[in-house]
């Protein structure tokens, strides 16, 4: 170590003290000792010397995370704000305003008062774009603006907002919130319990088990456990999730890493709270990380009948690492394995392709697993329902559509043109998917195919080769088509399309409450779920 400081290499001590913990770094000293100096050296002489004035926090900023990039979407660095609000998510514990809150595209808006809390006490509703808080004007804000709503509970704090073209102002006060793992649980039918589990923070377990053990008091015979646009959470919830229903001593999953204090295997460490009762549970492509643990890890032992779409594909565990001046990074520390042995990541961020995307493993790559009762399962791709349910399915066009928020915006506006009082018959009529399709042209929707990509690179390749104007009509032609072919899907996806409107239509005049109240009489995956679970012999047969 004398040796290099006596060369005055310029390493932050709490950097070097990291460092020397780590497996990797007794192996690379001097490659990252020699990388830190330049960087040092090169960062000095950027803030010391360049023609303007430069924000040394911004570019160090930056640097981080560009440098993350690199890695994979899910190891990032997070500042002291960012550190608060993963603790209050993990934690269940809130202190604001009572309403989700998400940035679009530059734009702070609200995407779901809570039901009773201040947001909605105050009258803010779905779709309002917040542009001022207090006085600061949050339209050119370059931290987290989401940061400026919270505050100890009883303050009060002034929003500027915008809907609908108009801007007004109203004052909430802040108020303490549980955020709950488990925001809905009742009885679908005389014997059928529903438990909607949301996220993996640390109370997720124990509320499963109150529901779980309120529906049985009440008659449930069989449950069926919501894990739909669950992102996931807590590992360690995970396991207890499954510990509920398998015994004691189970593996549940374990991790692997090239570090060694992380190659872990988790069992399930308490007395379950039953074993017997028939179980199916819901998964789509938005269901993650710990709920791909608790749904594959039920599937693998036989537990459980999985039904929906193929899950996101996150088979990578992430810890959080605390760095100086109160910030931290979260980092992919393992891969974690169900108990058949499976890894169920679907992405490769490793072997990127030739633009630099992550590529997805392919389905003749997939390996077979064998469930204790032996049934074959995947890897590489999410977890695969026992049973799928085709419009449960996302497509290109669908994802393309959510990602542009136009189904959110849409909704917005409906909300404002259209009143809706019976909750019990509402639907999505032709009508409505007509007014959703002019929606799409009137906001330029425009999803390029990737034969549409590959089409105009050709074409631009053809350009340089003075090959264009012979192949000019053809490729028009071409083009036509690609549209033609574009408009035919949105029609083609008009069920599922139509799902998704609904389902944010109706949050936004009953709330969440109430989308799980028309699930149990209307949903696709619950209606397949209640007719396995009525029949013993046909449960059985699934899992056996």
């Amino acid at each position: 170590m004398k040796r290099f400081l006596n060369k005055k290499i310029i390493i932050p001590i709490s950097l070097v003290v990291v460092f020397l913990s780590t497996a990797a770094f007794n192996s690379n000293f001097f490659e990252i000792a020699k990388q830190i100096e330049i960087f040092t050296t090169m960062f000095k002489e950027l803030n010391m010397n360049y023609v303007d004035d430069t924000n040394p926090g911004d570019l160090m900023d930056t640097a981080i995370k560009s440098m993350l990039d690199e890695l994979d979407p899910y190891t990032r660095f997070y500042n002291e704000q960012d550190v608060q609000s993963s603790r209050i998510n993990n934690a269940g514990d809130y202190t604001g305003i009572g309403a989700k809150v998400r940035t679009m595209k530059d734009r702070l808006v609200i995407v779901e008062p809570y039901k009773n809390y201040a947001a909605d006490k105050a009258g803010l509703k779905a779709g309002d774009e917040i542009i001022k808080i207090d006085n600061v004007d949050i339209t050119d804000f370059k931290d987290d603006a989401g940061n400026l709503l919270q505050g100890a509970a009883g303050t009060k704090v002034t929003l500027t907002y915008k809907r609908q073209g108009k801007v007004n102002t109203t004052e909430v006060t802040r108020e303490s919130l549980e955020i709950d793992a488990v925001p809905h649980y009742s009885m679908i039918n005389e014997d059928t319990g529903y438990i909607v589990l949301r996220k993996f923070n640390k109370k997720a377990s124990s509320q499963t088990i109150k529901a779980l053990n309120s529906l049985k008091n009440v008659g449930a015979k069989n449950i069926v456990l919501d894990l739909r646009a669950n992102p996931g959470g807590l590992l360690n919830e995970a396991v207890n999730i499954v510990n509920i229903f398998v015994p004691k001593d189970q593996l549940v999953v374990t991790t692997k890493s090239k570090v060694k204090k992380y190659n872990k295997t988790y069992y399930t460490q308490k007395n379950p709270v039953d074993l017997d009762i028939p179980i199916v549970v819901l998964i789509d492509g938005k269901s993650a990380s710990a709920s791909e643990i608790v749904s594959g890890a039920l599937q693998d032992l036989d537990r459980a009948v999985v039904i929906g779409a193929r899950s996101f594909g996150k088979g990578l565990v992430q810890r959080p690492k605390p760095l100086t001046y109160g910030t931290q990074m979260k980092i992919t520390i393992s891969r974690y394995y169900t108990p058949s042995g499976r890894c169920i990541q679907a992405l490769d961020y490793w072997n990127r392709d030739k633009k630099g995307n992550a590529t997805r493993t392919k389905k003749q790559d997939y390996k077979a697993f064998k469930t204790k009762k032996g049934r074959s399962v995947f890897d590489g791709g999410g977890v695969q329902p026992d049973i799928e349910i085709e419009v449960a399915k996302q497509t290109p066009i669908t994802k393309a559509i959510e990602a542009e928020n136009l189904i959110f915006d849409f909704a917005t506006d409906y909300f404002y043109n259209n009143k809706v009082s019976d909750l019990k018959n509402f639907n999505i009529t032709d009508s409505d998917f007509q007014s959703f399709t002019d929606f799409l042209k009137n906001n330029n929707f425009n999803f390029e195919t990737k034969t549409e990509k590959a089409l105009n690179k050709a074409f631009e390749i053809a350009e340089n080769e003075d090959l264009d104007s012979s192949i000019s009509d053809e490729y028009k032609a071409l083009i036509k088509a690609l549209k033609d072919y574009k408009t035919s899907s949105i029609n083609k996806d008009k069920k599922r399309l139509s799902l998704l409107l609904r389902d944010e239509i109706i949050k936004r005049y009953f709330y969440a409450e109430g989308l799980y109240d028309y699930y149990k009489a209307n949903n696709t995956e619950i209606r397949e779920a209640l007719d396995i679970l009525s029949d013993p012999l046909k449960y059985n047969k699934i899992l056996n």
